[in-house]
């Protein structure tokens, strides 16, 4: 979405979640979660866990010094899709799954760009869990996402993925935000 918006439908998906995350050691969570970014904001990021429990709140893997949080792949979605997050995306992230819209003071960076990695999704709702005949469901490649504080600069700018460039994901909700694929958004 990004993926992001079906890594939060987390409620949904709990139950598998829970038996997928019992599959991979703390260390393998790890070494996911740090492929999501340049090496020089992941070796020194926190590495945060889903929650374990419905309304739980994440699990600190690893301690971090640069004001950057990763997470691993969330296991209840198809694909691989780990993230690292700047504070911004974080707040926005809690937003998400509290279902308020975001407050974004500033703009925001999130990477997932694992090589070969990506995943599937709604380009137009944010809550989606698989594909329906309006959600414009698909392949969302590695990417990196751009929160701005006023959405009103989206306007003009594509909406589909298969512009072939930069788009606006979830562009009539309030989690609007900019997709930077790095590779191909051909799967």
């Amino acid at each position: 979405m990004s993926r992001i918006a079906v890594l939060f439908v987390m409620a949904v998906l709990l139950p598998t979640v829970v038996k997928a995350q019992a599959q991979m050691t703390k260390e393998q969570k790890i070494a996911d979660a740090m492929k999501a970014a340049p090496a020089s904001i992941s070796a020194a990021a926190a590495i945060m866990d889903w929650p374990a429990t419905e309304g739980g709140q994440m699990m600190t893997l690893r301690a971090g010094t640069n004001g950057w949080t990763c997470l691993p792949d969330f296991p209840g979605t198809q694909g691989d899709d780990p993230m690292c997050v700047d504070e911004v995306w974080l707040s926005f992230m809690k937003a998400m799954m509290s279902k308020t819209p975001p407050q974004i003071a500033r703009e925001g960076i999130g990477y997932m760009i694992a090589s070969g990695s990506g995943g599937y999704g709604s380009n137009t709702d944010p809550y989606a869990t698989k594909a329906a005949p309006d959600n414009e469901w698909g392949y969302d490649p590695p990417h990196v996402m751009l929160l701005v504080p006023d959405p009103k600069v989206l306007q003009g700018l594509p909406t589909t993925r298969q512009s072939g460039g930069p788009w606006v994901m979830w562009s009539a909700t309030p989690y609007a935000h900019i997709m930077v694929p790095t590779e191909s958004t051909k799967k």
